[in-house]
């Protein structure tokens, strides 16, 4: 087998590798270099999200009224839209 060098330098990967990833990856101006731009670009903002939750079904439903005849003004007017440029599409 590998024998007692073998043993202590496996022992010293094991704890100095999560030691040197911590070191690494915890350092606060690599954390705002790598992973906050990502996270603007994956995250809403703060000021979109809606943290006033409905509590009663009444606010709920209204909430869901209001959503989906914000749904449907978006479909109608996608169509508006699709529906002018076939039409210029077609005076070509």
């Amino acid at each position: 087998m590998g024998g007692p060098n073998l043993e202590v330098f496996k022992f010293a990967v094991y704890v100095f590798f999560p030691v040197v990833m911590l070191v690494h990856y915890g350092n606060p101006d690599w954390y705002a270099k790598n992973v906050l731009p990502y996270k603007e670009r994956i995250f809403p903002p703060e000021h979109r999200l809606n943290t006033n939750l409905p509590t009663d079904s009444t606010t709920l439903k209204e909430e869901l009224a209001k959503i989906r005849a914000r749904n449907l003004e978006r479909k109608a007017q996608r169509e508006a839209e699709a529906a002018a440029a076939a039409a210029a599409a077609q005076q070509k």
